[in-house]
């Protein structure tokens, strides 16, 4: 435990480790506020509903590109210099998109704002595990879950009062602009608060160690809580990182055995299973899917904002137990109670009966039901694998590649994402909503398995440790 005259360097970086989370704040809006402009998109920019779903998915190609490349250039520049230019990234892509008079110019802007939130995913998590004692890391970590959600909310509640002021996405409101370019533009205030806020903290201790700089280092962990000791912790970490280079992609080898650290495949297992649980489906098509589901447009975008709610509910109750409970539980415990909800909502959306038009139509105790699990559903996911798999990244790897693994997994979890994105709307043409849900419950129950197999508990382990 922290001693009382530490207790002014646990604030220190709890300020930190919040001024970090700004990136996850700008991934969940950035994220998020696409959801309430679908169908004012597809009609300002005349697409069809294929070019729509690449209208929305496009973003998630610049965020493989960025969580690829983040970790290498973190590792070359720095956690912070590298931040700082995604926080340029995301007031550029907000301004862009905002002023886009096509598909091919507003598919470029999310694809810079896609790099962007990419990076963030990487370096924000990797950051804060970097800066944080071991006995904290968990909650810690769990902030950037925490401000993602927020960011998401803040987007979905923004989209509701934006559209309601202007009478639909669609309509002119300030400046005679249709209010979906507000929508975007709105994210220039957080990315501009992101940028500045990050000429105010130190660089990763460890990072500076990895770049020959150990007085820099030395004097960065005397201010993050190491006053007395800071030269042998310095001494900690350049034992785990004698390779005799920068780390970079080439230490995910294993001399050894000539094959990749097993570690690599756990978190790319771990990465790839948050996004095939199907998630990002209720947060980029959540509209979209309420209306499907026979709900009013104004209804949907409500339903949003309750959503984003009980994110942020069950997200800091994950903060005040992955510490306490640790994180293999948290898992397990949110993949079961993902498959049982998910597999409600296959059932409830596979029984329910079509509408004049041909519209999905949920009758009398449906409608309620499918609610219900849907937010629980949600609220599992947010306790459990939402927060839980950005903090285990952060630090389950080897100081020597984690900003490498990071790299990879990263990469990996956004075309995971792009993958579910991109084939919703496929599953919703050809299977309808139960059968898409299906999908998605099998893999929550195969996630519990994996979970079981082949994740190891980190709790409470110093990063020299892993």
């Amino acid at each position: 435990m922290p001693t009382p005259d530490h207790k002014p360097h646990i604030f220190h970086i709890f300020l930190i480790s919040c001024t970090a989370a700004i990136g996850g704040f700008l991934f969940g809006f950035d994220s998020g506020v696409i959801n309430g402009t679908v169908t004012a998109l597809q009609k300002a920019f005349g697409s069809s509903s294929v070019g729509t779903g690449f209208n929305v998915a496009s973003m998630l190609l610049g965020c493989a590109g960025g969580a690829f490349l983040a970790g290498a250039l973190a590792d070359h520049f720095g956690r912070k210099s590298i931040m700082v230019v995604t926080a340029i990234l995301f007031g550029l892509s907000s301004w862009g998109s905002g002023v886009s008079n096509g598909s091919v110019e507003f598919v470029i802007y999310r694809v810079i704002g896609g790099f962007a939130v990419g990076a963030a995913s990487v370096l924000c998590p990797a950051y804060i595990s970097e800066v944080a004692p071991a006995s904290i890391r968990g909650r810690l970590s769990s902030l950037q879950q925490l401000a993602i959600v927020l960011g998401l909310f803040m987007a979905f509640l923004s989209n509701y009062m934006i559209a309601e002021g202007a009478g639909g996405a669609s309509s002119a409101f300030w400046g005679g602009f249709p209010a979906w370019k507000w929508m975007f533009w709105v994210e220039l205030i957080p990315a501009a608060i992101f940028l500045v806020a990050l000429f105010l903290i130190p660089e990763s201790p460890r990072y500076l160690v990895a770049a020959g700089q150990a007085e820099k280092a030395e004097s960065v962990l005397g201010r993050l809580g190491h006053p007395d000791d800071a030269t042998r912790k310095v001494e900690e970490i350049k034992k785990t990182l004698q390779v005799g280079h920068k780390p970079s992609l080439r230490d995910l080898w294993d001399k050894t055995t000539g094959r990749l650290h097993p570690i690599l495949w756990v978190g790319v297992g771990l990465a790839v299973f948050q996004q095939l649980v199907g998630i990002n489906v209720v947060f980029y098509y959540g509209a979209t899917l309420w209306e499907a589901a026979g709900f009013p447009p104004e209804r949907a975008l409500l339903i949003n904002v309750i959503t984003g709610a009980v994110n942020i509910g069950s997200t800091l109750i994950a903060i005040s137990l992955v510490d306490k409970v640790g994180r293999k539980p948290l898992l397990i415990f949110g993949s079961i109670g993902m498959a049982i909800f998910l597999g409600v909502l296959s059932v409830v959306f596979a029984t329910a009966g079509l509408d004049a038009k041909g519209n999905l139509q949920l009758v009398g105790f449906a409608g309620p039901i499918a609610l219900v699990a849907a937010n629980l559903y949600v609220f599992f996911f947010g306790v459990s694998w939402g927060p839980v798999m950005w903090v285990m990244l952060g630090e389950m790897f080897q100081n020597k590649f984690r900003g490498a693994a990071l790299a990879i997994s990263g990469f990996a979890q956004w075309m995971a994402n792009f993958a579910i994105t991109m084939t919703f709307p496929v599953l919703l043409a050809h299977f309808g909503l139960g059968g898409a849900y299906g999908c998605y419950t099998v893999f929550a129950l195969i996630s519990v398995f994996f979970v079981l197999k082949l994740v190891k508990e980190t709790k409470g382990k110093a990063l020299e440790d892993m």
